[in-house]
């Protein structure tokens, strides 16, 4: 009981470096994740932006997608930021492409426009029901179409939902790394350190 979370970053695309530093600007040690054999080690993996696609192609020789199923089935966290909200939805649109369908709502690929279209606004966080302003980089972001039944908004921009939960899993359309603020990557933390308190209870009940 009590103790860090251990956070893993999947570095096989994106960002995954500004992620860890969002991780230890929160006092969280990262750890960079290539392979799927360092899941059953961690309580907890952010899955960066980038592109979709490519990162579905760089999963498939080592088998992720059913990894990442296994792993979160277990009780480990997921939080996916832009292409790793898309890996998480239940459905994908604009194109359709197949998706880990963990998360109950439906996305727009690259709906706030191409590259030359990112740009930086302010949203509404709304974490351990207190809210708070936040900075919110947008690059050629996804759009949240529709949420289902157990889904809580965490965070909206210009009224629509822009970060998402339910239980362990947790997805953002925006890049939470590239702001100066961790809020998102402790209540992260949070989500995933909920594992280490009820495995000891789920063990004796085995």
């Amino acid at each position: 009981m009590g103790g860090a979370a251990s956070i893993g970053v999947l570095a096989l695309q994106g960002d995954f470096a500004a992620h860890a530093r969002a991780l230890e600007r929160s006092g969280i040690a990262a750890v960079e994740v290539r392979r799927a054999a360092q899941l059953p080690g961690l309580d907890g993996l952010i899955i960066p932006g980038g592109e979709s696609t490519a990162l579905l192609r760089l999963m498939e020789p080592e088998g992720w997608e059913e990894a990442l199923r296994d792993f979160h089935r277990a009780g480990g966290a997921l939080f996916g930021t832009c292409a790793g909200l898309i890996l998480l939805a239940r459905e994908v649109t604009a194109p359709t492409q197949r998706s880990l369908g963990l998360l109950d709502c439906a996305v727009e690929r690259n709906a706030y426009g191409r590259q030359i279209d990112s740009f930086v606004g302010q949203g509404t966080l709304r974490l351990d029901e207190e809210e708070s302003e936040a900075e919110m980089v947008f690059i050629r972001a996804p759009r949240i179409r529709t949420v289902g039944p157990g889904i809580e908004v965490v965070a909206w921009h210009a009224g629509e939902p822009v970060a998402i939960r339910a239980g362990r899993l947790l997805g953002a359309t925006f890049h939470p790394e590239l702001s100066p603020e961790s809020a998102l990557h402790a209540y992260f933390a949070r989500i995933a350190s909920s594992r280490m308190v009820e495995a000891p209870a789920s063990t004796q009940a085995t």
